[in-house]
């Protein structure tokens, strides 16, 4: 197992700064999940704690040890990437012990290694296979083996599970999930994939334009977002954030077109009101009814997910529609139907308008 330590971490391309001063510590035995959207600079922070990067400024340190010069091979990491990049001429089993071959390692040790990882990711009766035999989880299972038999300080896993469908992207997560447990060995894991990320990392890190945004645990990141990026880029479906104007001579929130509300709508307090320009609320904390009570509206669609509906609901004057997570015990519910739109409870998001919680 390893710690690793990121201080002032940069890197830049030329004149184009990538990564901007990153600082991060990994604990010893964790699975951390770096998030982000495509080019926000996560993957580039992997490579750089694989060797597979230079880093302009600030210091890297595993165990302890400070690794900004030393090669990937000294590192005491394994990285399993996004390409499955095994030997098409080379059966599952010599996949998996090609590296352990090149570095002199004994047989009996070898094939003792490969049996038990084998064993661990359920590939045994897959050993004489090639890759061309092999289904994409399968081989992604492979890449995984070939990484588990060096027996690292520290894995790094790049995007893994992208090229793979839906159901097997939910199969390789828990079997991900699974193998932290077993081997309790430090796990990096990037992606872009919110939901892999709320369900796999112990802790998160939100990248956004080469820095890190928010860490924390899923629960703190989902229900205590420090800014609107964090807030939109976390949960499924998307957050509703409705702009708003604070009348401070009547002490009214404006919304939209002729919408007036009194701060005790949302159990809101006005000094934070003041302060803020949008308001966030989760799709599963609306509440819909035929009452007269909230904010009047119209729903224009309706998603069917199974033992969800998704609303989507049309306020006067806001451009962006409301989406409300509602159960299917609700079958009354039209398109076109007018509603009356309110939250079950205080689980108001206030954010400034630079974007920042208030």
């Amino acid at each position: 197992m390893a710690s690793i330590v990121f201080k002032n971490i940069a890197k830049s391309y030329g004149q184009t700064e990538v990564i901007r001063d990153v600082s991060l510590d990994v604990r010893d035995g964790e699975f951390i999940v770096f998030v982000g959207p495509s080019g926000c600079g996560k993957s580039t922070t992997l490579r750089m704690v694989a060797g597979l990067e230079a880093i302009s400024s600030g210091d890297l340190f595993i165990d302890g040890v400070r690794v900004n010069d030393l090669g990937p091979a000294e590192r005491g990491a394994a990285m399993v990437f996004q390409s499955y990049a095994l030997y098409p001429h080379m059966t599952v089993e010599q996949n998996m012990s090609f590296g352990l071959r090149m570095t002199g390692h004994p047989k009996a040790e070898i094939a003792q290694r490969v049996q038990e990882t084998a064993q661990m990711l359920q590939l045994v009766p897959l050993l004489q296979r090639y890759p061309k035999q092999l289904s994409g989880g399968q081989r992604q299972r492979v890449a995984i083996g070939r990484a588990i038999v060096r027996r690292p300080k520290l894995f790094l896993f790049d995007e893994p599970l992208s090229n793979l469908d839906a159901a097997l992207r939910v199969q390789l997560r828990i079997e991900l999930a699974k193998l932290h447990q077993q081997l309790k060995t430090t796990m990096v894991y990037v992606t872009h994939d919110q939901t892999e990320a709320m369900t796999l990392g112990e802790r998160i890190a939100v990248f956004n334009q080469g820095r890190i945004e928010q860490l924390g645990t899923p629960v703190e990141l989902y229900q205590k977002p420090v800014n609107r990026f964090v807030a939109e880029f976390l949960g499924s479906p998307k957050i509703n954030v409705i702009d708003y104007r604070w009348d401070a001579s009547r002490q009214k929130i404006l919304i939209g077109q002729g919408i007036e509300l009194d701060p005790s709508f949302f159990r809101a307090d006005p000094v934070r009101l003041a302060q803020g320009a949008s308001l966030a609320v989760r799709p599963e904390h609306c509440v819909l009814s035929d009452q007269a009570t909230g904010l009047g509206g119209t729903v224009e669609f309706m998603e069917y997910l199974g033992d969800t509906i998704l609303a989507y609901v049309q306020l006067p004057g806001v451009q962006e529609h409301v989406r409300v997570k509602i159960n299917q015990t609700n079958k009354e519910l039209k398109t076109g139907q007018a509603v009356s739109l309110s939250y079950a409870h205080s689980d108001l998001l206030i954010f400034r308008g630079d974007g920042q919680a208030v």
